[in-house]
């Protein structure tokens, strides 16, 4: 237990210094975007006084340091700032739409975990035959399609040839829970489309190497099924690399919304993120990229944490 917990505060500590790194690359990207805040504000038609007075209320005159300092300060208290495009607090904005996107996220991993797992587990008990070779095939396929060129592909289909979905996923405050699942159920399966086939192939890999072990081949001496044999003997075994793999597309699901939102005009934080760049709104574009750098480190994190508690043997290893 005293091992797990040094583990646990080791990784933490780890996740905290990288997510300061990523907080002073996004604060460095932001920063060079093209143009300049004030006067995208303000319009071309703006004057260089007009210009100069708004980037001095706005703090844009300081050095780049002490805006940094400034930022990492307000947000050590909680404080995300201020929109610049319509002087609403940054909190509020991001409130609904991070509920939207976690929502989307978790959707498309209850769909896609128990499917990945499952046709995984399959294919390693079908190895060598058509089956597998299917499912290798597709999951390679749906590897090398980019989430956009999915989600045009699925509107296609379900939207414009079938009509049975919509293909705008915009959601109002009131919407019903059945409105809410038949709109984000294109989104939904476009993630999970890309997820699977990782999670899948790792689940195939990981029992194949394992039904090579001697404990395997002792248990088909004795006459186990092979069934029985990967479910109940090779997956415990195998749980390492499997969580890992889960939780790192876990983490790709939260991050990798941001094209899949554009794509659906889907009101979640990626949308927002896309927005703001487009007004030149950098404390949302900052508060948002920290808010999917963060999650994504929590999630590694986790991931590391949970394959090395798994197999125990990883929590000592030979010197």
């Amino acid at each position: 237990m005293n091992s797990l917990c040094k583990l646990l505060a080791q990784r933490l500590a780890l996740g905290l210094l990288s997510l300061l790194a990523v907080s002073v690359i996004i604060f460095l990207a932001v920063g060079m975007l093209p143009g300049d805040v004030a006067q995208a504000m303000l319009g071309q038609a703006a004057t260089p006084e007009t210009v100069a007075a708004l980037r001095l209320q706005l703090g844009l005159d300081q050095p780049a340091l002490t805006r940094f300092f400034h930022w990492g300060w307000q947000l050590l208290q909680g404080d995300l700032g201020v929109s610049l495009a319509n002087q609403r607090p940054i909190a509020e904005l991001i409130g609904a739409r991070l509920g939207n996107t976690f929502s989307l996220a978790l959707l498309a991993a209850l769909v896609s975990v128990p499917l990945a797992l499952l046709l995984g587990m399959l294919a390693a008990l079908y190895r060598n035959s058509w089956f597998d070779r299917l499912l290798n095939t597709s999951a390679l396929s749906a590897v090398s399609f980019p989430e956009f060129f999915v989600a045009y592909i699925l509107i296609l289909v379900f939207a414009v040839k079938l009509a049975w979905l919509p293909s705008i996923s915009n959601l109002s405050p009131d919407a019903s829970l059945g409105e809410v699942l038949e709109r984000s159920l294109l989104p939904v399966l476009t993630l999970s489309l890309v997820v699977v086939a990782q999670m899948m192939r790792m689940t195939r890999a990981s029992l194949i190497n394992l039904l090579a072990s001697p404990y395997i081949e002792m248990a088909r001496l004795k006459g186990i099924g092979q069934a029985r044999i990967i479910f109940r003997h090779a997956l415990p075994n195998a749980l390492a690399p499997i969580v890992n793999v889960v939780a790192l597309n876990l983490a790709y699901l939260v991050v990798g919304v941001v094209v899949v939102e554009v794509v659906f005009v889907y009101p979640g934080l990626g949308q927002l993120l896309v927005d703001s760049v487009a007004k030149r709104d950098i404390p949302v574009v900052q508060a948002c990229s920290l808010i999917f750098a963060a999650t994504y480190i929590l999630l590694n994190t986790s991931a590391d944490v949970l394959s090395i508690a798994s197999n125990p043997r990883l929590m000592h290893p030979k010197g």
